[in-house]
């Protein structure tokens, strides 16, 4: 929770609108509506820069279902890889940079995911 929390703060403090205003578990859902990107573009973009998140229908979306106007985001992921909250604001710059400025941010987006799942690697030998 201490993970979404960071990401989400990091997100609203960018001026990324989260459709609960908040979050008090692992998961939140981005309002794009203001940004001038779909939640099927951001989808599309994030994974470029291998960031995985999901397109995400929001209420009284105008936008058709295979569309969307928002993107669900959960942080189970980064936490169970030891990321800390100080991280997920990071990815909540990657993210906002990205939507902002597409992709002319790809190359130093991906280069900043690169430095994340390096310090923080999925598997470490270990011997059981």
């Amino acid at each position: 929770v201490d993970n979404a929390q960071a990401l989400c703060k990091g997100l609203q403090d960018r001026g990324i609108k989260i459709v609960s205003d908040g979050t008090d578990n692992h998961l939140m859902l981005l309002d794009l509506t203001d940004t001038g990107v779909t939640g099927k573009e951001l989808e599309k973009m994030l994974d470029e820069v291998h960031i995985t998140l999901n397109k995400n229908s929001i209420p009284n979306d105008t936008q058709k279902p295979t569309i969307t106007s928002g993107v669900r985001i959960g942080t189970p992921s980064v936490t169970t890889r030891g990321f800390t909250p100080e991280d997920c604001e990071k990815v909540a710059d990657i993210i906002t940079e990205v939507i902002r400025r597409k992709e002319e941010a790809f190359d130093w987006a991906r280069a900043e995911v690169a430095k994340l799942t390096k310090k923080y690697p999925l598997y470490k030998g270990r011997k059981f």
